[in-house]
C-alpha cells in the first residue's frame, strides 16, 4: 500500500468511496459551524430576544382605521384641515393638488383592550385579545412618502436600495443558530396585488452574499433548484461538491475574494437543507388545535395564515430573522370595503403566532413586530364618498411589538387629537432599528461593515434605543 496516501484518498477509494462521503459529510458539518458563527462572537449588552419575526404590511395600513381612535374627526367629518394642523408639510402628487383637503373621520368602531386601555378597532377583534401581551407604538415616523423608499428604509435603514437589509445584518453579527437552515428566511403572501417587492429588500448589499434572504415559495419545493436532478444520488452530489470546494479553493488561493468564500458556503448550506427543508416546511405534524388556531386559510400554502405557521416553525428550528410580507394595504380609494379584507386576512393569524410562541415558550426570546412603511391621512383623498381613501402619511403611524424583551400590554407615544403629528414620545426608523438591536444584544453603534472607506450600520449616524419600549 502506498503509504503516501491520505486519510481521504483511503476512505475514497475503499468501500466505494462511503467512507470518505461520510468523513466529507463530518468535515462539511465542522466547517459550517465556523462559518455560520457571527462576526461578534458575544452580544455588546445582554440579550433578551435571540430571533425577530416580522410581519409587514406594504402598502401602509391606516393607522387611523384600526389602533389610533380619533373621535374629533368623526366629530369634525368634512370640515378642512386647519393649516395649523398640517403646517410645511409636503403632500404626494396624489392629494397635492386637490383644492380641498377635508377631514375624515373612521367608520369603524373602536373598543379599549388590556390593562393599559388601549384602543383597537372591531376589524381586529383577535389582535384585541392580546392587548396584554402587545406594546402598541402609536409614534412611529419617517421621511419617505412613496412606497419605494419607505418599504427600502424600514428594511435596510436606507431609502436608497443596495444597503444591507435587517435579516442580513443580524446573520453577519450574530450567525446563524442551525447550521441546516439559512439564517434569513423570507415568506411572501401569495396571489396579492399591491406595489412589487425587490429582492433588494432581503439582500446583502455590500455584506457577504451568504448573509442574503433565503426566499421561500409556496410550492413543492419551497426553495428552488434544491433538490437532486433525476438520477443523481446524495453521494455523488457530495462527490461533486468535494470537487467543486477543491476547485474554489484553488481560486482563492490565487485570487482572495470574499466572494468565492460565499459560493462554497451557499452549495454547503443548499446540501444540507435538502434534508432540513422538508421537515421545516410540512405542517402535518401539527395538531388540529394548533390549525384552527390560525384558522381555515393555515393549509393553503402561501396565505398569510399559512405564513405565520410557518414562521413559527421556523423559530423553533433556530432561524434568526424570519420575514413575512402581506401586501395591498395601499387604499387610495375604497378603504372602507378594502381594509376589512385585509384585516381579516391577517388578524387572526398574527394573534395566533403569539399565542403559538408563548404556549410554546418561545415569546419570550423570540422578537414579534407588526407594522407597515408609513400611515395614511386624517383627510380624504378626493372627494369624500360612502368609499373614500387616503393618502400616505409619514408623520405619524402605528406599529406594534411582542416577546423578546419588549413591554408587555403598554402603549406608547401619542398623536394629536387630529391623528396628523406626533404628541408625544416619537420612534423614527433608525430609533426602531437601534432597539431591536439592542434587544438582541447588540450596540447599533458597534456593528459595521468598512465599504469603499467608510464604516457603515444599519442605522447609518443616527438612532437611539428607545428605553420606554422595554420590559
Amino acid at each position: 500500500m502506498n503509504s503516501s496516501l491520505s486519510r481521504r484518498s483511503l476512505l475514497n477509494r475503499f468501500g466505494m468511496g462511503l467512507g470518505g462521503v461520510a468523513l466529507a459529510e463530518m468535515l462539511a458539518r465542522e466547517q459550517a459551524k465556523a462559518a455560520d458563527a457571527g462576526i461578534l462572537g458575544a452580544p455588546h449588552v445582554p440579550a433578551k430576544a435571540k430571533r425577530i419575526i416580522y410581519l409587514f404590511m406594504s402598502g401602509g395600513p391606516s393607522h387611523l382605521d384600526l389602533y389610533d381612535y380619533k373621535p374629533l374627526l368623526n366629530q369634525r367629518h368634512g370640515e378642512q384641515l386647519p393649516d395649523s394642523v398640517r403646517g410645511s408639510q409636503r403632500l404626494t402628487g396624489m392629494s397635492g393638488n386637490q383644492s380641498s383637503i377635508p377631514m375624515v373621520g373612521s367608520p369603524f368602531k373602536f373598543t379599549q383592550h388590556g390593562q393599559a386601555g388601549g384602543w383597537y378597532s372591531e376589524l381586529l377583534p383577535h389582535t384585541a385579545s392580546i392587548a396584554d401581551d402587545i406594546c402598541v407604538v402609536r409614534s412611529m415616523f419617517t421621511e419617505s412618502i412613496n412606497h419605494g423608499p419607505g418599504v427600502t428604509f424600514f428594511q435596510t435603514g436606507s431609502q436608497i436600495a443596495g444597503r444591507p437589509s435587517m435579516g442580513s445584518w443580524l446573520s453577519y453579527g450574530l450567525g446563524a443558530q442551525n447550521e441546516n437552515l439559512p439564517g434569513f428566511t423570507v415568506l411572501i403572501t401569495k396571489d396579492k396585488r399591491g406595489q412589487p417587492l425587490g429582492a433588494h429588500l432581503w439582500g446583502s448589499g455590500f455584506l457577504p452574499t451568504k448573509h442574503q434572504g433565503v426566499l421561500f415559495r409556496a410550492a413543492k419545493d419551497p426553495v428552488l433548484y434544491l433538490g437532486n436532478p433525476e438520477g443523481v444520488s446524495p453521494g455523488s452530489r457530495r462527490l461533486m461538491l468535494d470537487r467543486l470546494k477543491e476547485l474554489h479553493e484553488h481560486q482563492f488561493a490565487g485570487t482572495p475574494d470574499a466572494e468565492i468564500s460565499s459560493r462554497i458556503d451557499h452549495y454547503e448550506m443548499a446540501y444540507r437543507m435538502q434534508s432540513s427543508i422538508p421537515e421545516a416546511t410540512t405542517i402535518e405534524d401539527e395538531p388540529q388545535h394548533v390549525l384552527d388556531m390560525y384558522g381555515e386559510d393555515v393549509k393553503t400554502p402561501g396565505t398569510f395564515a399559512a405564513n405565520c405557521l410557518q414562521a413559527r416553525r421556523l423559530a423553533e428550528r433556530g432561524v434568526r430573522f424570519i420575514q413575512l410580507y402581506h401586501q395591498d394595504w395601499d387604499h387610495h380609494g375604497g378603504l372602507p370595503g378594502n381594509i376589512p379584507k385585509l384585516a381579516k386576512e391577517t388578524d387572526q393569524a398574527s394573534a395566533a403566532l403569539i399565542k403559538d410562541l408563548k404556549q410554546r415558550g418561545l415569546l419570550d426570546d423570540t422578537l414579534v413586530v407588526w407594522g407597515g412603511e408609513f400611515g395614511r391621512t386624517n383627510y380624504c383623498q378626493g372627494k369624500i364618498s360612502a368609499n373614500f381613501g387616503r393618502d400616505h402619511h409619514p408623520r405619524c403611524f402605528t406599529a406594534w411589538m411582542a416577546g423578546g424583551g419588549i413591554k408587555p400590554g403598554a402603549v406608547y407615544g401619542e398623536t394629536d387629537e387630529f391623528g396628523y403629528n406626533i404628541a408625544k414620545d416619537g420612534v423614527h426608523i433608525h430609533d426602531f432599528h437601534a432597539t431591536l438591536l439592542h434587544l438582541l444584544g447588540i450596540d447599533h453603534e458597534r456593528l459595521t461593515y468598512k465599504f469603499q472607506g467608510r464604516r457603515y450600520r444599519l442605522t447609518d449616524v443616527h438612532g437611539h434605543v428607545v428605553k420606554g419600549l422595554l420590559a
